[in-house]
């Protein structure tokens, strides 16, 4: 960086480094001056709020992983020295067991934003796709860390989700010999679960910085979904969108902390304060809430397709179960190119406004589903929640352009903020 284009400081000791290296000026650049539009809501709030989640997972875990013992006979119990004997232990892994499902709600609430206001559009795809490789990232490192404390639902839940890469033909048993490290889920198991669980969220860091770049390249989307126009569509992130981060993170750590002070195992399941016992069985498996959609649309592939006129199995349920689940999340993958409408924003798409609220609706009973045995009602109804999200984004989207007609759309931001605090 030329030294003339380079504002000095006021501190000395901050203006001194930045001479030698221009981190502070990068800073201001990137998060202070950088140019934002106008209108954002709280709904903009969750992507901070997930960095700060981020942090604090990893900040938690280094502390945990300095008295957690990755060892079949002693996990278990080292997980307990830590809630009993280590100063403020219980506080440490409350934090960071709740931690986890807070961290979801962040990113979930910030896919399900994008998804209303079309922030996956031109020119964001790449911005969206790596959103997309972060939330793979995140759900391997969280399965791995539900492994961990070696209870009898994480030593069951990993058996079972495991043996699911068995129906892949030729190379399934392979690959799940590779992840046991062995012929059952056992200490070599535990071993590489541990050191995944400790590298990926260093991963999952740099990807971040990476979608962050992506972010400033075309900048943020807003509400309205439209391009800035002008300097008077936009303000500085600093001080605007700090000062109103920072509300909404204050008010997100005060249901997190209620969370952990008052009910620390209301997301949790009462068995794994069992030891594993690889003789005993749960009457009933379930994965953590935040798989219980994808873990609903497993289960919904109950039929083997044969090929005709013969009896061998083409597709089994089991690996139809599995192509669906990894089919749910590549949908989201490729969703920039599915949805070819010109419109980014649902303010101004009345059906897809429509198509939208059915799928949430869809996906939270996709939920519920996936926390029910798989047997009666609730698998019918989960078939027909996972058929309306597949068909929501193979057929609706793509089809939704050619006779949805969509509202006019306002000259530029500062114009629609403008008329809407002069109505205010």
């Amino acid at each position: 960086m030329a030294a003339g284009k380079r504002v000095p400081f006021k501190n000395p000791v901050v203006n001194w480094i930045d001479e030698r290296l221009p981190v502070f000026t990068m800073m201001q650049k990137e998060y202070g001056s950088f140019p934002t539009p106008k209108n954002f809501n709280y709904l903009w709030n969750f992507g901070a709020i997930a960095s700060f989640m981020l942090v604090t997972m990893i900040a938690t875990g280094v502390f945990l992983a300095m008295y957690y013992t990755p060892e079949k006979n002693h996990a278990f119990n080292s997980v307990e020295r830590i809630m009993r004997d280590v100063n403020w232990g219980w506080l440490i892994r409350y934090i960071h067991m709740n931690g986890a499902s807070m961290f979801f709600i962040a990113v979930y609430v910030h896919i399900f934003r994008g998804l209303y206001y079309g922030s996956y559009k031109k020119p964001r795809e790449l911005l969206w796709m790596i959103g997309v490789v972060i939330l793979l990232l995140m759900m391997a490192t969280a399965f791995m860390g539900y492994v961990l404390p070696w209870g009898q639902m994480s030593f069951w839940g990993a058996t079972v989700i495991t043996n699911l890469f068995s129906a892949i033909p030729l190379v399934g048993d392979k690959i799940v010999t590779w992840l046991w490290g062995g012929f059952a889920v056992d200490n070599p198991t535990l071993n590489r679960f541990y050191a995944l669980h400790y590298l990926l969220p260093f991963v999952i860091f740099g990807v971040v910085f990476l979608h962050i770049a992506a972010l400033h390249v075309p900048g943020s989307n807003n509400p309205l979904g439209i391009d800035v126009k002008s300097s008077k569509d936009t303000v500085p992130f600093h001080p605007y969108y700090t000062a109103k981060d920072g509300f909404g993170l204050v008010v997100f750590l005060i249901f997190y902390t209620l969370i952990v002070f008052y009910a620390p195992n209301a997301l949790g399941d009462p068995d794994n304060y069992i030891p594993a016992n690889p003789m005993a069985t749960p009457e009933h498996i379930v994965p953590e809430w935040y798989f219980l959609p994808f873990y609903a649309i497993l289960r919904s592939f109950t039929i083997d397709i044969h090929i005709p006129f013969t009896s061998i199995v083409f597709i089994s349920s089991k690996l139809g179960g599995v192509i669906l689940m990894f089919g749910a999340v590549f949908l989201l993958f490729v969703l920039p190119w599915l949805d070819w409408s010109p419109v980014r924003s649902a303010t101004f798409r009345p059906w897809f406004r429509r198509f939208f609220w059915v799928f949430l609706i869809s996906c939270v009973t996709l939920g519920w589903v996936g926390s029910q045995k798989p047997e009666g009602v609730p698998v019918i109804i989960g078939q027909i929640a996972t058929a309306f999200y597949f068909i929501f984004f193979l057929v609706i989207l793509p089809l939704l352009p050619l006779f949805e007609k969509t509202l006019p759309l306002p000259k530029s931001i500062a114009e629609a903020v403008l008329k809407k605090s002069q109505g205010a």
